[in-house]
């Protein structure tokens, strides 16, 4: 099915909504000075883990979405910009992952080129206090596409010292920077953070409660598969998790080859205190039914 048809990617979605250089982002950062604080008190969690949708796979109002939601359980709504958090919070929802930035080349523009860094560092210096303040736990950012001259090896070097520079901030304002491994395969060609290992390096090379890895299932299928053994084996690096079905990146359920509610458990099982997002384009005419019955399924 089309994109066109049942939602746009969130590639896509990033390139439509972003009309804004890297540093004429600032002016939105500086206008959430005025976002409210999440509600002080945490909603009830059905099951073990903290269920969030990202904004992008639906074209609801924001509003509209979080009472939706809400009424199905979750408790968060994912990859959200600064303008738009205060909705999220006014909901009784919280916001699970934010934008540093409005940028048509979030993706690809990342931590592994040190000739990216200052604009990385001016984004997230603005974004972390505003993020605080608004109750937010993560910001995301990524390790970019791959550049003449720049290996595995030395993108990962670059990513721990780029990253290293930044997360003091970040622990001192209670934030997880969480920066994104995706498939170079079928959605993102040509990005470096493309395997686990790579992902992994960087993290130990920082070492920081504050930095970790976002690992986004569907795209770690594509790439390498044995999921559940590899969030086991790496899950003190891991802060943040997406899903989305294999292939075609639609529902989560028996159409797909991933067992989502074995993965959900396992996940639990390892007590994993962050959220799981669901990032699918669905497929069924009832978006809702889609995102009730992948809240369903990895209620364990």
């Amino acid at each position: 099915m089309s994109a066109d048809s049942q939602g746009m990617t969130r590639r896509e979605a990033l390139g439509k909504i972003a009309t804004v250089a890297a540093f004429g982002a600032t002016a939105t950062l500086a206008s959430a000075q005025s976002v409210s604080a999440a509600p002080s008190v945490e909603k009830t969690v059905p099951g073990r883990l903290k269920q969030s949708l990202s904004r992008w796979t639906s074209k609801a109002p924001l509003p509209e979405l979080c009472k939706r939601l809400k009424a199905i359980g979750f408790v968060a709504v994912d990859l959200l910009y600064a303008d738009e958090w205060a909705v999220v919070n006014d909901s009784g929802l919280k916001v699970s992952m934010g934008y540093p930035a409005r940028r048509d080349n979030f993706i690809t523009m990342g931590f592994n080129d040190p000739a990216n860094h200052a604009t990385l560092w001016k984004e997230l210096e603005m974004t972390i206090p505003l993020a605080k303040q608004a109750g937010l736990t993560n910001v995301i950012t990524m390790f970019g596409n791959r550049k003449p001259g720049i290996d595995d090896h030395q993108a990962i070097d670059n990513c721990v010292a780029g990253l290293s520079k930044i997360a003091p901030l970040a622990a001192e304002n209670g934030i997880t920077l969480c920066v994104e491994l995706l498939n170079s395969k079928v959605d993102h060609h040509g990005y470096q953070g493309d395997h686990t290992a790579f992902g992994v390096a960087v993290m130990k090379g920082i070492n920081s409660p504050n930095v970790k890895l976002l690992y986004d299932i569907y795209h770690m299928q594509i790439m390498e598969g044995d999921v559940i053994r590899t969030i086991r084996d790496n899950m003190p690096w891991i802060g943040h998790f997406h899903t989305g079905g294999v292939p075609g990146r639609h529902e989560i359920d028996g159409t797909q080859e991933l067992n989502y509610h074995a993965i959900a458990k396992a996940i639990a099982d390892l007590n994993f205190q962050g959220y799981i997002a669901h990032e699918f384009m669905p497929a069924q005419a009832d978006p809702f039914a889609s995102f009730a019955e992948a809240f369903k399924l990895c209620t364990v």
